[in-house]
């Protein structure tokens, strides 16, 4: 058994037992087998090798030996995590997706990997997660106080979904089925395509490709899925399923997002394909130096967006969850100090803001805030 098998496994057994045994497994929430044809599509795959996903270049998830990791797993959910999480509720502001001009440009961060994303006239979803909670049991990753703005109830008809991977901070079981009714397509990597199956989604909303494949979903609307460097999995099994990165791609304007992973080559690579980007939807956060492989440190994040040749950046994976041991607060104030005096233009919404494409203004340190 892997080491990270080892770790994650461990926890995840716990936390199933705890919520009701091997009846809870069974939740269509976990997924299911993989239907013949899609693992076909899967097993052809350059990136899948000897029965998993695996990075451009192979690595090390977790960094260590066994019995220190599992001592920092330990200190981590028994140590006092009073500084990982907010002691007041977050600033945020709801805008009124329904309200807003379907030819208008804009970005929304909804807190942590969730965006919404209005371009060309389409609106997209991106890792929605309104749950409470980002994990397989109730009590596990809980969302900071102020951080859940949105419901599906305040989201409009959806154009495109795109799902990054299928961690559980990433692809919400509720929030996709409340959602389901709402969404148009759905672009996903590989082997995620069938927890919406299994949820009631068409096949013929699909759209579940292989790293560097251009999907025209309409008209000169592009959406490039695009290698990134982490993992998936829902509790035991790694990487049965594939983890992505995109590229939103109109006449007009680009947009990147990283969804989650570590720093590497693959981000020159994208820049140069792509020319640069008007926006990066970039991860900052839930980081360690014993896992910066597949979860970038906020200097790694700042050098990805050089690589990228971004115009604008705007961090994603932060300020909802407390899924490492820094403060809940670094990646911010980390990634505003490596900002400085770069190319590109760091920007900091409350959750909830509305962020036009075309001319962002600055926006305060709200996360430094004492009153």
């Amino acid at each position: 058994m892997k080491r990270r098998t080892f770790i994650l496994g461990g926890l995840g057994l716990l936390g199933a037992a705890a919520a009701g045994g091997t009846g809870y497994l069974h939740s269509p929430r976990f997924g299911r087998p993989f239907r013949p044809e899609r693992l076909a599509r899967m097993q052809a795959s350059p990136h899948y090798i000897n029965g998993r996903f695996e990075c451009l270049t192979p690595v090390r998830g977790l960094e260590g030996d066994e019995q220190s990791l599992l001592t920092g797993w330990l200190k981590y959910f028994l140590e006092d995590k009073t500084e990982r999480v907010p002691d007041a509720p977050l600033p945020s502001k709801k805008t009124d997706l329904w309200a807003q001009h379907q030819d208008e440009d804009f970005v929304v961060w909804m807190g942590h990997s969730s965006f919404y994303l209005q371009i060309a006239g389409r609106r997209v979803l991106i890792d929605p997660v309104f749950s409470s909670y980002a994990s397989p049991v109730f009590f596990a990753n809980r969302a900071f106080p102020g951080s859940n703005v949105y419901t599906a109830a305040d989201i409009p008809e959806i154009d495109i979904l795109i799902m990054s991977h299928d961690h559980w901070d990433h692809l919400d079981y509720p929030t996709i089925l409340s959602l389901k009714d709402k969404i148009r397509d759905v672009v996903c990597p590989l082997g995620v395509g069938e927890y919406f199956e299994a949820w009631g989604f068409a096949p013929e909303q699909l759209h579940e490709e292989d790293w560097d494949t251009d999907i025209e979903v309409y008209p000169d609307f592009h959406v490039h899925v695009l290698p990134s460097q982490h993992f998936s999995g829902r509790l035991l099994k790694q990487n049965a399923t594939q983890w992505a990165s995109f590229a939103i791609v109109t006449p007009q304007r680009k947009v990147y997002y990283s969804g989650d992973g570590g720093y590497g080559a693959h981000f020159r690579t994208i820049g140069e394909q792509f020319g640069g980007f008007d926006l990066a939807l970039l991860e900052n956060g839930q980081y360690d130096r014993q896992w910066h492989r597949i979860h970038m440190l906020p200097d790694e994040t700042a050098q990805a967006a050089t690589d990228l040749r971004a115009r604008y950046v705007l961090p994603a994976h932060n300020s909802k969850f407390a899924l490492a041991r820094h403060t809940w607060q670094a990646p911010m104030q980390d990634l505003a100090t490596a900002s400085k005096g770069a190319a590109w233009h760091l920007l900091t919404p409350e959750i909830g803001e509305k962020i036009p494409l075309w001319a962002p203004d600055g926006f305060p340190e709200w996360w430094n805030r004492t009153e």
